[in-house]
């Protein structure tokens, strides 16, 4: 009898121990990875824009998506709207005021695992102010990369109240789009 109980200590220990290896980090990779926006322009058009310089982690395990975590943090000078004039003015004090407020972040809270789609709650601070918010998220694929490395990728979609973090009213909401590549560290 205590030989049984033994065994069965030392399996259900090691599929216990199997199942944690298999949470890893990640390191965002900058040059596959996008994130990018679209805001209306007065009610008549939109304005779509990226920024370019951001970095990040997230932590991801297949058999327990529940347990993930990401941090972000976005240079909010690297907006690009692909308009000079129009960038220059959103990096002033009229919007990100980024000589104020350099970095954009988001750390996420809890990772809801859905039918259609997985849900990332966390806090994002933009322009100095901090808010909860979810972002809707999706595995697109993970696995081994030709270079020997092994990779996770998500889409993700948020809207933001503009208002909420302290820009013009008239700005409206920000529809945000995130294709994110992570390589396993």
């Amino acid at each position: 009898m205590k030989i049984k109980l033994i065994l069965s200590s030392l399996i259900i220990a090691g599929v216990l121990s199997a199942t944690q290896a298999m949470a890893a980090d990640y390191k965002i990779d900058t040059a596959h990875t996008f994130v990018t926006f679209k805001v209306s322009h007065l009610g008549y058009s939109f304005i779509n824009g990226r920024f370019d310089d951001f970095d990040g982690m997230f932590s991801y395990d297949t058999n327990n998506p529940g347990a993930s975590k990401v941090n972000v943090t976005i240079n909010a000078k690297s907006i690009d709207t692909n308009h000079a004039e129009r960038d220059k003015d959103l990096r002033s004090d009229n919007f990100l005021d980024v000589s104020k407020y350099p970095s954009i972040t988001f750390e996420s809270t809890a990772y809801l695992v859905g039918s259609d789609s997985d849900t990332l709650k966390g806090n994002v601070t933009i322009f100095g102010i901090t808010k909860a918010v979810e972002i809707k998220v999706k595995l697109v694929g993970e696995g081994k990369d030709p270079w020997g490395g092994y990779r996770s990728g998500f889409r993700g979609n948020v809207t933001l109240n503009s208002a909420d973090f302290g820009m013009p009213e008239w700005v409206g909401d920000l529809e945000i789009d995130l294709d994110i590549e992570g390589i396993r560290i």
